[in-house]
């Protein structure tokens, strides 16, 4: 959520910022709102303490053995004012609190405006390889080496569901294992969370309201299987003000994520680009306000580090406005080279989200000297998404006999192995 003080004094600046978004939030119903529910507060709170007041010098008369008949009448009439205006506040907030949470967090001024088409390339890291032949699809490659099959998971679960067998789960397991110990060694915690987290969390994330529809629900409790570890992660001080000195804190879960992907069908359907349940591994940052730019700039490293040490190409992006993630300031993909569709194609996202989702979930920090708590800077982002990964190790290293090799990193968890070769 954004700071409603902050919107108010900066009306023309935040209008323009969400037309960059290309947000169809109304502000002025927005600012109504806000404005109403203000004016009722400081209205009901002088009724109050005219109320106390008055409570107060008829408690005295009493003690006196004056007449106090008069006085009940009036007070009862205040009494059941401040009632009525406690109830008109509430409606006026449940109001406000709908459309805040479909506001979406401002851009940093870095942030380039426009749409998908305006996203700026920061830098390319590696070649893409030189092949000597037509390189197969991931998809191709995986059910010839007999480490991939769509069919049967179709026929136990359906579309975009896939099994890995063998090597190729294998595969799945070295590379979750390979990115959480890399992690871990530059300053992450491991955790396991939740995978199934009720609705604040939902919303304390970003993810509530405006992704309700891609959310897969429990249908007997009121719990929702998470689109990825950052909601788990976010919440985990939900309410809480952290200690002096204990920032920043650096934490990373491998989990499943789960996403009904609702519009999206005819697109990416074949092989492990966009499915409805894929792993990941998630880095997630509490930070102190002036730090995050910084931390956004190291988590994006972070990311990238398992690509440098995986020896696969890949490009840096900064998203624009009108495609940067809703509860960010900024917004970097990560986007790793695919030979056989001859691009590149996201394998991370890091966001920061300044103080968005703190504010949400009133997550505050103390300073070491003292002062008032302060909202914190929460970060996140891929480090990787564990399945396109894999599917780039497999086209990257694929071979014209339609082996491929495992990258040297990944040997010693995979038992010394350097080849997969086709099923016999």
């Amino acid at each position: 959520m954004l700071d409603p003080k902050y919107v108010r004094e900066h009306e023309a600046e935040v209008r323009q910022a969400l037309e960059n978004c290309k947000s169809k939030v109304d502000l002025s119903l927005y600012l109504d709102l806000e404005r109403r529910r203000r004016d009722l507060t400081i209205s009901v709170d002088k009724r109050k303490e005219r109320l106390n007041k008055a409570s107060e010098e008829m408690g005295r008369m009493k003690k006196e053995g004056q007449d106090i008949s008069a006085y009940r009448g009036k007070l009862q009439e205040l009494s059941d004012e401040i009632k009525q205006m406690d109830n008109e506040i509430a409606a006026v907030d449940k109001d406000f609190h709908d459309i805040e949470l479909q506001i979406c967090n401002l851009p940093d001024a870095s942030v380039p405006v426009g749409g998908e088409d305006q996203n700026q390339e920061i830098r390319k890291v590696g070649e893409p390889k030189k092949m000597d032949f037509k390189p197969k699809p991931h998809e191709e490659l995986g059910v010839a080496l007999g480490i991939l099959d769509f069919e049967k998971a179709a026929k136990v679960s359906g579309a975009r569901f896939f099994t890995l067998w063998g090597l190729g789960a294998k595969l799945e397991r070295a590379l979750a294992n390979f990115m959480l110990d890399l992690h871990t060694k530059r300053g992450y915690q491991e955790i396991v969370v939740p995978h199934l987290v009720n609705y604040q969390s939902m919303e304390m994330s970003g993810q509530f309201p405006k992704f309700i529809e891609q959310a897969f629900a429990t249908k007997e409790d009121p719990l929702y299987l998470i689109p990825t570890a950052e909601v788990s992660l976010a919440n985990l001080h939900r309410g809480e003000t952290l200690a002096p000195g204990s920032l920043p804190r650096k934490y990373a879960a491998f989990t499943p994520c789960y996403r009904r992907e609702a519009g999206t069908y005819g697109k990416d359907t074949k092989g492990l680009i966009r499915l409805h349940q894929f792993n990941k591994v998630e880095m997630f940052q509490f930070v102190e306000p002036e730090k995050s730019a910084e931390a956004l700039e190291g988590l994006v490293g972070d990311a990238e580090e398992v690509l440098k040490q995986l020896s696969l190409p890949y490009r840096v992006v900064v998203l624009a406005t009108g495609d940067k993630s809703f509860s960010s300031v900024k917004t970097y993909d990560l986007e790793v080279w695919v030979p056989s569709q001859n691009t590149y194609r996201e394998i991370s996202s890091c966001s920061n989200c300044s103080d968005f989702q703190a504010r949400r979930g009133g997550i505050k920090f103390k300073r070491e000297g003292g002062g008032k708590p302060e909202l914190v800077h929460t970060l996140n982002g891929s480090g990787l998404a564990v399945g396109r990964t894999w599917l780039a190790i497999l086209e990257n290293y694929q071979q014209a006999d339609g082996s491929v090799v495992i990258p040297e990193v990944l040997r010693p968890y995979l038992g010394g192995l350097d080849v997969i070769r086709p099923s016999k």
